[in-house]
């Protein structure tokens, strides 16, 4: 349970490191209550399609009868860290997103927030699907619990930096660090979880 813990805790924070640096920007341009409240909605059901995708994606494959072989999905995170670590990430430009989002209506602002989550999604995908399909249903619940808390937890503290420049510039200097590091663990805590590596020096040796 408490691996499930950690490991939730630290796939979340790896994926969802950009979106602190675009939430710091629209907390910092939506200043009234009801558009604080829809910020947080919209981060909600952006991180909840994209779990039920990975969800989706971690059933079916778990038809597949050697967990060796589903083990490879490792790989994903594992290229994403390297890539990271070598080439950084793309990110879109804070100002103009700042000035897309700046003048809109709370509703807007929802699914602004929600599409924008998902549109960063790509890579959280990579590494969403290879963990899911290392847990079994226990571990898959208590992960989605953890991600739903760490979602309020995370809005909340961008909606408390938004002003204060020099965390997000911190933030932002070491991000290049923390993410490939976990992302690279991670990959290699599949590997290992499904037997993989394992399997693999088994072949070669």
């Amino acid at each position: 349970m408490i691996e499930t813990i950690i490991s939730a805790i630290a796939v979340y924070i790896s994926t969802s490191i950009d979106y602190l640096f675009i939430l710091l920007v629209i907390f910092s341009q939506s200043p009234t209550k009801k558009g604080i409240t829809h910020i947080y909605w919209g981060q909600y059901l952006g991180t909840g399609f994209l779990v039920a995708v990975s969800l989706f994606a971690a059933y079916v494959l778990n038809f597949i009868p050697q967990d060796w072989i589903i083990g490879l999905l490792g790989l994903v995170p594992l290229y994403l860290g390297i890539r990271v670590a070598l080439h950084g990430e793309e990110e879109e430009d804070e100002d103009e997103l700042a000035e897309k989002i700046g003048s809109g209506s709370s509703r807007r602002l929802f699914w602004t927030v929600a599409l924008i989550t998902v549109a960063s999604g790509g890579d959280n995908l990579g590494i969403y699907i290879p963990y899911f399909t290392a847990l079994d249903i226990s571990e898959i619940i208590l992960a989605i619990v953890i991600f739903a808390v760490s979602v309020s937890i995370l809005c909340y503290i961008s909606y408390r930096l938004a002003k204060i420049s020099f965390v997000s510039e911190t933030l932002e200097k070491y991000e290049r660090i923390i993410v490939p590091i976990v992302f690279i663990g991670l990959g290699i805590y599949i590997m290992l979880e499904n037997g993989t590596i394992q399997t693999l020096f088994s072949m070669l040796s």
